[in-house]
């Protein structure tokens, strides 16, 4: 029996019910709310056979050593535009107007973060040496050590407070920044919405996404899924068992949604995305993922997130490689 822990959503749920097994093996899932606070544990503690991981993190985690492999996987994806938003007295009118600035960040390894300073740096010039990261959290792995314009903000001051007394002058939304409830470094207590305050960097984040999509063929991936190397030695066929599952039920649900059309704002959510790359939402293997996974290498290489770039077969699973 493998303890599980990923979130439920419509293309996970028959995996987590027990409806779709992978094949030889057996699940036992584990409630892990918010899923985040799996990850923490997932890479401090490898409490888990199998954790849903954001994707960044995971590229941390393997670089310092930590025994644990992905599978292409992919269960989150998001895009980016409209995840900064600064003061509305002070608006960010122009992407370049971060340079020299203070800017609110959870985590800088968060995969959020992460991507979002890739579109800033690539598609609109933004140098992003030139912006002091400003975190209220740890980093999931802990022996990550952030570049020097990365700063803690003070003890028991969260981004939200930062932000109102105008320390920073923008900040990332929900839980990669400002939108967590309680105070700093807590576990992630119930979200919130950024400060009334605010206005986003970017005023028609669906359009601006559509042209960075169509520009650059790239469908941010948040979160895949991660096996204890132990478990993958001793047992060969479970990478490739697990990717079928998974699979499977992402199949069967998006016919469904297709069918029977959304009935929760998740479902909804991947419609929109749809709307957005035109085709499939939540295409897994490499083969169909190799641009957006060489993007995210890339840009974690230049915001100094790992040290040096790694070719996208050698973070996966070898019975996976050629999915």
């Amino acid at each position: 029996m493998l303890s599980l822990a990923v979130d439920r959503r419509g293309h996970t749920r028959a995996v987590l019910d027990g409806a779709i097994q992978p094949a030889g093996f057996a699940l036992q899932p584990s409630d892990v709310t918010p899923i985040i606070a799996a990850y923490r544990r997932m890479v401090r503690d490898r409490a888990f056979d199998v954790c849903e991981l954001a994707a960044t993190t995971y590229l941390v985690a393997r670089a310092h050593g930590k025994r644990i492999t992905a599978l292409p996987i992919f269960l989150t994806r998001i895009f980016h535009h409209d995840a900064i938003v600064s003061r509305a007295d002070a608006p960010v009118v122009a992407p370049r107007q971060l340079e020299g600035q203070r800017v609110g960040v959870r985590a800088y390894t968060v995969t959020t973060g992460v991507w979002t300073r890739g579109i800033l740096q690539h598609a609109y010039g933004v140098d992003l040496d030139r912006v002091t990261w400003v975190t209220d959290d740890e980093e999931h792995v802990q022996e990550f050590r952030p570049p020097p314009n990365v700063v803690a903000a003070p003890p028991d001051r969260s981004l939200a407070e930062l932000l109102a007394a105008g320390d920073i002058i923008a900040t990332f939304k929900g839980n990669a920044g400002a939108g967590r409830a309680g105070p700093p470094r807590a576990d992630w207590s119930a979200p919130t919405s950024a400060p009334s305050t605010t206005v986003p960097l970017f005023p028609d984040a669906h359009a601006a996404d559509t042209a960075w999509f169509q520009r650059t063929g790239i469908s941010p991936i948040h979160a895949l899924v991660v096996v204890k190397d132990e478990l993958l030695e001793a047992y060969p066929a479970l990478a490739m068992a697990l990717y079928d599952a998974f699979s499977t039920a992402r199949d069967d649900y998006w016919r469904e949604l297709q069918q029977d059309g959304p009935r929760t704002a998740d479902d909804q959510r991947w419609l929109d995305l749809q709307s957005i790359v035109g085709g499939d939402p939540l295409p897994y293997g490499i083969a169909s993922n190799r641009r957006t996974l060489e993007a995210l290498v890339r840009y974690a290489v230049e915001q100094h997130v790992i040290p040096e770039a790694v070719s996208v077969e050698s973070v996966f699973a070898p019975s996976t490689r050629d999915t």
